[in-house]
């Protein structure tokens, strides 16, 4: 469902009125000046030309919101990003990711009990999660009978589980012995993020700084007039460079939120859970597929129980004990397995909504390109903010400097005036 196109933006931010805005800022912008301006460079994004319901966007067209939005100064802007001086910059070297040392494994475990263990395994050959899905599944055609016989001996013990449990480093680093599946804890990291970037009112800030930089640089194009914009044009205001090439416009988002809404700067510290939901798993982040897969593997492995239970009440006397511990075990792991079939329902339309709430379309955007992009976002934006913060003080520093030359030659040149 889709709102009505708001009229034109005037490009001037957060003025509540045309007089207002001409007033207060340095350079009025109305849209049949355009042919008039410094052309300037123009952000290369995907915009967005009607805000769906419930999205991020639609809330900025509120009126309220817009009052809340720095002004951009437009003399400020043509000053660094104008295009009237032919361009010779060289094209950004994109820096190559280090290649990082080889990670050594982590073992928890006895040693010996776990090098038994790593062997037992290798000579399964199957991949872990595979092998575990077919353990949930009961599946005795992939797992025979004395690989189960080899696996219950290396069943962890309380303490083994007790230490696994406490581990707080990176799970790839684990031996196999050691690595365990965190269904629940994924699911929970899913609902978190979702509802941590809904609510955070300082990244709607930033989103809505990012709108007004980018409407400015645009006006008068086909990419002007954009009532929102697509996720992955965040990762573009790195790309574009200021005429003395000292800056990006990431870092002159970060100059108009330091002089105008300082309060925003620590966005990241309401998005706690997105480097987690980026990262889960180890090196790869939460895979939606992977967890419905597990789950599929979990339904099919209480069904194998459940038909297990039925065969073993006809087996007679002798079956009882077995018959009464399958039955308390199938109700606890069926009263799991609602839990968890819940949690991950629940899962699934927070990263719809997560996606939704961008104007994205999960299906075009899932969840992972989501939390991926605005994780690089969050990155860049911090460096940007600190390489900033660094210029200012070489600045600082550079003018005190001069200060005291200044002091000291006019001292010279007062004693020169005194002597006869």
């Amino acid at each position: 469902m889709f709102s009505s196109p708001p009229p034109p933006p005037t490009f001037l931010f957060g003025a509540k009125d045309r007089s207002t805005a001409r007033s207060r800022s340095p350079r009025s912008l109305r849209p049949n000046q355009s042919s008039k301006r410094t052309p300037l460079k123009p952000l290369h994004w995907v915009k967005v030309s009607r805000a769906t319901q419930g999205s991020l966007w639609a809330e900025t067209q509120k009126s309220d919101e817009a009052s809340r939005t720095p002004e951009i100064d437009i003399s400020e802007l043509e000053s660094l990003f104008s295009v009237a001086m032919p361009n010779m910059e060289e094209k950004r070297a994109r820096q190559r990711p280090s290649v990082a040392a080889k990670q050594e494994k982590v073992l928890l475990i006895d040693l010996q009990r776990s090098k038994n263990c790593e062997i037992m395994l290798r000579n399964i050959k199957m991949p872990l999660p595979d092998l575990m899905n077919s353990v949930l599944a009961l599946d005795d055609s992939i797992v025979d009978g004395d690989q189960v016989d080899y696996l219950i001996k290396f069943c962890p013990t309380k303490e083994e589980m007790e230490l696994l449990k406490g581990f707080t480093g990176n799970k790839e680093n684990l031996g196999k012995c050691e690595q365990v599946a965190d269904l629940k804890n994924s699911l929970n990291t899913i609902n978190s993020v979702a509802e941590e970037v809904r609510n955070s009112l300082k990244l709607k800030r930033v989103m809505q700084t990012i709108l007004s930089l980018g409407n400015a640089l645009n006006q008068g194009t086909a990419r002007g007039s954009a009532v929102g914009f697509r996720l992955d044009s965040l990762l573009k205001l790195i790309d574009i460079r200021a005429r003395n090439n000292r800056m990006t416009l990431m870092h002159y988002l970060c100059k108009v939120l330091s002089d105008k809404l300082p309060e925003v700067l620590d966005f990241n510290k309401d998005l706690t859970y997105l480097e987690p939901a980026s990262k889960c798993g180890g090196e790869s982040q939460i895979q939606l597929k992977e967890l419905a897969e597990e789950m599929q593997a979990i339904t099919k492995g209480l069904e194998k129980v459940e038909q297990e239970l039925t065969t073993s009440e006809k087996d007679g006397p002798g079956s009882e004990i077995f018959y009464k511990k399958l039955k308390e075990f199938l109700a606890d792991a069926q009263a799991e397995g609602r839990s968890l079939a819940f949690l991950y329902s629940t899962a699934g339309k927070s990263a719809d909504s997560l996606a939704h709430y961008f104007g994205e379309d999960p299906v075009r955007c899932p969840f992972e390109q989501v939390v991926s992009t605005l994780l690089s976002f969050v990155k860049t934006f911090e460096r940007a903010h600190a390489e900033n913060l660094r210029q200012m003080e070489l600045e600082k520093k550079r003018t005190q400097m001069e200060a005291e030359k200044e002091k000291v030659k006019a001292a010279a040149h007062k004693e020169d005036l005194l002597e006869p």
